[in-house]
C-alpha cells in the first residue's frame, strides 16, 4: 500500500536570529522562505515570539505578501498574538508554550489543564479560516484534550528523542520513539492530522518520516545551521531526499 505523502515545513526563525544579532537587514528571512519554496519545501513556519527575539511583525506581513506556500504561524496563546493572527489569517496557526527565559520551546502545551480557555481562544481562529495546530507531547491526555477542544492538527514534540540520540542513549531513545509512534496513531484515530518537529536532523528524521500517521515534519534550526556549510537550498533538498527515502 502506498503511504500518503509527507510534507516538509521549513522554519525560518533562525535566519532572523542571525539578522538580529547585528541589527542589520540581512540575512532576510523572507528571502530564505522563497529559497525554501524553490528547494522543495511544502510550507513555511515562522514563530512570532512575544519578545520578538527573531521573527518580527514586519516579517509576518512580508511573508504573507511574498510566498505562495502555506504559512504556519507559530505563536503563544495570548490576546496580542490572536489579534495579529486574525489580521493576517495565515493558512495555519500553531499554538506553542512560551517562556521568556527559554532558549527554544522546551515542551508541549498543557491542553488538558487549560482546555476551556484554549477552546475559547481557538474558536475565532477557526472561524477566520486558519487551521489550528497544538504543539504537544505524546501524553494521551493531551492528545485527547486537543481533539475535544476542536483543534485540526497536533504537532508532536520530537526534541526529547533527538536529545537522547545526541546523548548516546539508544534504549531510552527507542522507548521515546515508540511513545511518539503510539501518540501519533492515537491522534490520527481521534480525527486529528498529525505533524511532528523540534530538533530533527538528517540523522534523526528517518524514523518519523517512516510513520504512516504523520503528514508533516517541521524543521528549522538544523537546516539553517547546515546552510552555513552547504547552502540553504541544498540542505533543504537533502532533507527532502532523506524524508522521501524513509517514506518509501
Amino acid at each position: 500500500m502506498t503511504r500518503p505523502p509527507l510534507r516538509l515545513g521549513v522554519n525560518i526563525d533562525h535566519v532572523a536570529t542571525l539578522r538580529n544579532a547585528r541589527g542589520s537587514a540581512y540575512p532576510d528571512p523572507v528571502r530564505a522562505a522563497l529559497m525554501a519554496q524553490e528547494a522543495g519545501a511544502d510550507g513555511i513556519t515562522a514563530h512570532l515570539r512575544e519578545d520578538r527575539r527573531h521573527i518580527v511583525d514586519l516579517d509576518i506581513e512580508r511573508l504573507m505578501a511574498a510566498i505562495t506556500l502555506p504559512l504556519n504561524f507559530e505563536m503563544a496563546a495570548t490576546r496580542e498574538m490572536q489579534t495579529i493572527a486574525l489580521r493576517h489569517r495565515p493558512h495555519a496557526v500553531c499554538l506553542v508554550p512560551e517562556k521568556r527565559e527559554e532558549r527554544t520551546t522546551e515542551g508541549g502545551l498543557d491542553v488538558a489543564g487549560d482546555a476551556e480557555r484554549l477552546a475559547d481562544f481557538i474558536a475565532p481562529l477557526r472561524e477566520a479560516g486558519s487551521r489550528v495546530s497544538l504543539f504537544i507531547g505524546h501524553d494521551p491526555h493531551q492528545i485527547d484534550a486537543s481533539a475535544r477542544i476542536g483543534a485540526a492538527v497536533v504537532e508532536l514534540h520530537t526534541g526529547h528523542y533527538c536529545d537522547l540520540i545526541a546523548q548516546g542513549r539508544p534504549d531510552a531513545a527507542a522507548q521515546e520513539l515508540e511513545a511518539l509512534r503510539m501518540g501519533a496513531t492515537r491522534a490520527q484515530a481521534a480525527g486529528l492530522e498529525v505533524h511532528a518537529g523540534h530538533g530533527l536532523s538528517f540523522d534523526t528524521v528517518a524514523p518519523f518520516a517512516a510513520m504512516d500517521a504523520l503528514r508533516e515534519l517541521n524543521i528549522g534550526h538544523f537546516l539553517v545551521s547546515e546552510a552555513v556549510f552547504m547552502g540553504l537550498g541544498p540542505a533543504i533538498a537533502k532533507m527532502r531526499r532523506v524524508m522521501d527515502d524513509a517514506r518509501r
